[in-house]
């Protein structure tokens, strides 16, 4: 997709954010490149068959070798519910088309549940990066609970051929110290097998609403949820893209600073995503934004809008499932192939 393209794409948004300059200067971050490993890995604790596994990651797929990562995620059966997820296209209640559109949609790895990869693990976990997504949100049970358990063992994710394991802590949740807990455990073991590790960082509690506007998705909240991911040893963070910034002034909650708001954050959206990088170590760990829901016939231009700025700010790629799988298998593939194109596209660069 040419530049031109992903410009008609954004619009009238196209110059707002391709001729932005950021609030924090590029040079204070470590972008990513071909030598993510080099440059980053070598230096930490990881072992060569954690090395190994990153590389693998970054190696495979259309975006092989760029330091950048289209990954493929498939969990909202459980995390919503199966109708919801598979109704618009039934196919993907198999989970071998899962795994065939994120191999034909030149995606570097496919995240899904143990289930899914597991029962389809000997035919294709040496054709396509696995990514085992340890724990859920159940949400079946009534009244609905918001909490993430373990679904499986991570040697249960490595018997299968996995090369990294994903998972999610609800940061700011009454149950966050728990799963902390359980998931620092979980990667310092996977770490041992020499697997790769992806945190989803979210934040999730009812204070952070006030007045009527949710900071959930707050650069400031996101950015800290990315901080303690860091700390405990995710080798690549997942976050959603920030929607406002504030949540620590509206809810009066914990400790920032002003210079947050005043020096290192505007409203524009590349500054508020590349303060979330900033607290991904500036960067030495790659941060990916997710996708997003589907919303229909938007979904393209919205998912092209997600990719830019998140590599405007100096993210490493976008997880993307629902856009993809919720349409018709062909069209699933165009739209994965137009967001790598994003980052395979050299005239759109972090300024």
């Amino acid at each position: 997709m040419a530049t031109s393209t992903i410009t008609e794409l954004l619009g009238d948004k196209a110059a707002y954010l391709l001729e932005h300059k950021p609030a924090i200067d590029k040079n204070t971050l470590h972008l990513p490149s071909p030598h993510h490993l080099d440059d980053i890995w070598l230096n930490s604790n990881r072992n060569n068959q954690t090395i190994r596994s990153l590389q693998t990651l970054l190696n495979h797929g259309r975006l092989g070798g760029t330091g950048y990562c289209s990954i493929f995620p498939v969990d909202q059966g459980i995390e919503h519910s199966a109708g919801s997820a598979f109704a618009p296209n039934p196919i993907y209640f198999d989970p071998e088309n899962i795994v065939k559109l994120a191999i034909e949609g030149g995606c570097n790895g496919v995240a899904s549940t143990f289930g899914v990869l597991g029962i389809m693990s000997r035919k294709y976990a040496h054709k396509i990066p696995f990514i085992v997504k340890i724990n859920h949100n159940e949400f079946f049970s009534l009244p609905n609970r918001y909490d993430q358990t373990l679904f499986g063992t991570v040697k249960s994710a490595w018997n299968m051929g996995a090369l990294a394991v994903g998972a999610t802590v609800y940061w700011g949740s009454a149950e966050s110290t728990r799963q902390l807990k359980e998931i620092s455990e979980a990667f310092e073991y996977a770490h041992e097998l020499g697997m790769a590790t992806i945190l989803w960082c979210y934040t999730r509690n009812a204070g952070f609403k006030v007045n009527g506007v949710d900071y959930h998705t707050a650069a400031d909240f996101t950015g800290q949820a990315n901080h303690l991911g860091v700390t405990i040893q995710a080798d690549i963070i997942k976050q959603k893209l920030p929607t406002n910034n504030g949540g620590y002034l509206a809810t009066k909650h914990g400790k920032t600073s002003p210079l947050v708001y005043e020096k290192l954050t505007t409203d524009h959206p590349v500054d508020l995503t590349r303060y979330q990088v900033l607290n991904c170590y500036s960067g030495r760990v790659g941060m990916i934004n997710s996708g997003g829901e589907s919303k229909g016939e938007s979904d393209l231009k919205d998912a092209v809008y997600t990719a830019v700025v998140n590599k405007l700010a100096g993210g490493m790629g976008l997880i993307l499932g629902r856009k993809a799988f919720q349409r018709p298998f062909n069209e699933g593939l165009q739209m994965l192939e137009k967001i790598q194109d994003v980052y395979l596209d050299q005239e759109i660069q972090a300024l």
